[in-house]
């Protein structure tokens, strides 16, 4: 943590007073705080410790812009200090297959995962490929939420925008699959409550 940073929260404190902010304070990131929020949101879980995940952070205010305009101008783009652009690449993910088995797993075990991957994914079409991608870069976007928020900031996550264009922006390949546009800042309203359906309403219990 860094001296401009609030006192950390716990998991439970993050999740509680987590809101969608939409109009943040204008000040720049605290950037070892942002690194720190993407090395947790880093370690999501994923089948085969396959990390589908990537993020671009959007900095530049002129890049914020042109994001905001891919995005159907929706003012918190340009309203936070960054946006954290998560994505998903399945075909880098194949072609760099061993590096996500474990080091303890030595050669053979490196070998194996590969194997593992083309056995899996190698019969699938890319679009195939890339909707599993894209499911478990869904995972990280949830702890990329509560790390933020644990750390002091807040965020919205966006669904609403035009892939085409922010591929286009980005430079990422046509393949890559976008989970969602994340703007990150601290927050300059307190948004609404939560409002949700009890746990009663939405468990059965076997």
């Amino acid at each position: 943590m860094t001296q401009a940073s609030t006192k950390t929260l716990s998991v439970q404190e993050a999740i509680e007073t987590r809101r969608s902010i939409r109009q943040f304070e204008q000040a720049p990131l605290d950037q070892g705080d942002l690194r720190e929020i993407l090395r947790l949101a880093g370690l999501a879980p994923s089948a085969w410790n396959a990390q589908t995940w990537r993020f671009a952070v959007v900095q530049s205010p002129e890049l914020r812009a042109q994001l905001q305009e891919a995005a159907y101008g929706q003012p918190q783009v340009t309203s936070a200090p960054a946006v954290i652009v998560l994505y998903s690449d399945m075909e880098e993910v194949l072609a760099t297959a061993r590096e996500t088995a474990h080091p303890g797993m030595g050669e053979e075990g490196a070998a194996q995962q590969e194997q593992t991957f083309q056995n899996a994914f190698g019969a699938m079409s890319v679009e195939q490929r890339a909707a599993w991608a894209n499911a478990q870069a869904n995972i990280a976007l949830g702890y990329l939420m509560i790390a933020a928020r644990g750390l002091g900031y807040d965020t919205v996550p966006m669904l609403g925008f035009q892939p085409d264009k922010v591929r286009e922006l980005l430079g990422l390949p046509a393949h890559a699959q976008i989970a969602a546009l994340l703007p990150i800042g601290r927050r300059a309203h307190e948004g609404f409550p939560h409002h949700r359906h009890s746990t009663d309403r939405i468990t059965k219990f076997y």
